[in-house]
């Protein structure tokens, strides 16, 4: 396992993250999480994301529960506020960032947590007011650093032009992938001008660049495509898209690996990117995952897969 540091934190963290999103206290067996967080440990991974979202509260509880014997100087933990928690408990306010991190952090079952990130941005909250909230959580040492998910280019300049005094971001989490490359335009170029970090999620596009969804058939049984997803995934799931993604199979076979590895080493080659959080259900799907970040793969082959995906790309 590679590992990188996040931004100008000073905080080095394995180059694939192990997420928790529909996952872990939500979807997945209680057995087959702990698998799963152990199998992480086994291969490397010292980063483990969530939110008090998932689940409302129930994977950070799981979290917390399966972490509880670990030192806690062996991994870094990140999570996220914003969403609604109960029909008052919601945005980036001073009173909802003091709440919610003492939340988390009982839930988590420790002093702090590595990395506290806002999960969106907060227009009804002044900037300013979030910032001083985020700063006293860092100062009171509940949190080591701060950061951010999906806030726009114009939103995380202004954030920045108010450290010093406030504390400053140090992370980016954005959705990013060979399939949607949004954050390249500006997010990402602002991020590296300022020390920030990005840890991207769904690095797979929600798994069809795994090559699992062939074009006009039906997704297999137990996918996302065929769950409760399939409504965040329409845009990914068309013939023309899933015909491209197909074609990256040659490009995998000449780089030795799957195309899931492929996709993933793609996304860590790129400037700016200090990890990609994955989810995983089983064990050895991670271990199989998370052998993308140890891989040399000729930039030439990774070249070659953006290339046959430009003409499809979501963004």
């Amino acid at each position: 396992m590679r590992y990188r540091q996040l931004g100008d934190s000073g905080i080095e963290v394995s180059a694939i993250c192990l997420g928790s999103w529909l996952t872990y206290g939500v979807g997945v067996d209680d057995s087959a999480g702990r698998a799963c967080v152990d199998a992480a440990f086994d291969v490397g991974i010292n980063f483990i994301d969530t939110s008090n979202i998932y689940g409302r509260g129930a994977a950070e509880s799981f979290l917390g529960d399966v972490l509880k014997d670990r030192a806690r100087d062996s991994y870094v933990l990140a999570t996220k506020l914003f969403f609604p928690m109960t029909d008052t408990d919601k945005g980036l306010s001073a009173a909802q960032v003091a709440k919610q991190i003492d939340a988390s952090l009982a839930r988590l079952r420790t002093d702090y947590v590595d990395l506290y990130q806002c999960h969106r941005y907060d227009p009804d909250t002044p900037l300013e007011e979030t910032m001083e909230a985020l700063s006293e959580v860092v100062r009171s040492g509940k949190a080591r650093a701060i950061g951010f998910s999906e806030w726009s280019p114009e939103q995380i300049e202004t954030a920045v032009a108010l450290a010093p005094p406030h504390v400053k971001f140090v992370s980016s989490q954005p959705q990013y992938s060979l399939l949607y490359r949004r954050a390249e335009a500006k997010v990402i170029p602002i991020s590296i001008a300022n020390g920030i970090g990005q840890i991207v999620w769904s690095p797979l596009a929600m798994g069809v660049l795994s090559g699992k969804y062939a074009p006009g058939a039906a997704p297999p049984a137990g996918t996302r495509a065929a769950g409760d997803d399939a409504a965040f995934m329409k845009l990914y799931m068309t013939d023309p898209v899933l015909e491209a993604v197909q074609t990256l199979q040659p490009v995998a076979d000449k780089a030795g690996c799957t195309m899931a590895q492929l996709a993933i080493a793609w996304v860590l080659a790129q400037p700016g990117i200090t990890s990609a959080i994955v989810g995983a259900s089983r064990p050895e799907q991670l271990r199989e995952t998370a052998k993308a970040a140890d891989l040399a793969i000729d930039p030439a082959l990774l070249a070659e897969a953006a290339a046959i995906l430009e003409g499809v790309r979501i963004s």
